[in-house]
């Protein structure tokens, strides 16, 4: 009787802790507190954007000691511009092994979100994920290339939002050039924790000499804002193991740093 009483207390005392952060801090992009648009659910794009006058510093670790680094900036109300860059083997022992060549990524909301009409965003990515496959000229996980992607925002025990959009990845020397297709959803957990998923069809990941099994890549992951536009995402990736051979799923760690100029 003891214990349960201790670990009741113990749940508790973590709820009341993340409750008062929440109301400390605020300004990230999770929960009902967050404040800032998320402009990726784990890996693929949803509508949002940075301010005009704000940047994003993002920060991935991957598998096989992965780092990827990224800057972005709003340049105009509904538009912005990043770069990023990174390799496998930055943490550990063994050489580094760095992408090909730094990546660019430029966003541009077309309509805003009405009570009725999602908000509508066009871009380009050229950032794939979880490492750079030199012997086969492309990442592991496809960067988007050009993609057009609808968010809608609903208020329910929080905030609930769907996210779903196409993309065409330049990244074909697979032979697998099939416009692909990706959704996915969030949900806030009081006001600094959120949920996320997302299924990313892969249809250019499926034939030719592609690596993708025909499953699809199925992410989730949490995110928490930590304060003064600092936010923290714990994934696990390729849940469905359509890419590789893993034995659960692939553990990534996101950092995410916004701050106005």
């Amino acid at each position: 009787m003891e214990t349960g009483t201790k670990g009741m207390r113990a749940r508790a005392a973590v709820v009341l802790l993340l409750l008062l952060a929440g109301r400390m801090w605020g300004q990230g992009v999770a929960g009902t507190a967050g404040g800032l648009e998320p402009r990726f659910l784990v890996d693929v794009p949803t509508a949002g954007m940075l301010d005009k006058g704000t940047y994003a510093l993002d920060v991935d670790f991957y598998q096989d000691g992965g780092v990827l680094f990224g800057i972005s900036a709003g340049i105009l109300d509904r538009l912005s511009f990043g770069i990023s860059y990174g390799g496998s083997k930055l943490i550990g022992s063994g050489s580094p092994e760095m992408n090909e060549i730094p990546a660019i990524n430029v966003r541009i909301r077309v309509f805003e979100e009405s009570m009725v009409f999602p908000a509508i965003a066009l871009g380009f990515d050229s950032q794939g994920k979880d490492g750079y496959m030199k012997d086969q000229d492309r990442y592991r996980v496809k960067s988007p290339g050009f993609f057009a992607v609808a968010s809608k925002n609903y208020t329910l025990m929080g905030y609930f939002s769907i996210h779903g959009g196409v993309n065409y990845s330049l990244e074909r020397a697979d032979d697998d050039r099939d416009i692909n297709v990706f959704a996915g959803a969030e949900k806030t957990i009081g006001p600094i924790l959120s949920l996320v998923a997302e299924y990313n069809i892969g249809m250019n990941d499926n034939s030719g000499n592609a690596i993708g099994k025909g499953r699809g890549y199925l992410n989730a992951g949490l995110k928490i804002t930590l304060g003064s536009g600092l936010t923290l995402g714990v994934s696990m990736k390729d849940i469905v193991k359509n890419g590789g051979d893993i034995t659960v799923a692939n553990r990534t760690v996101h950092l995410e740093y916004a701050r106005s100029f």
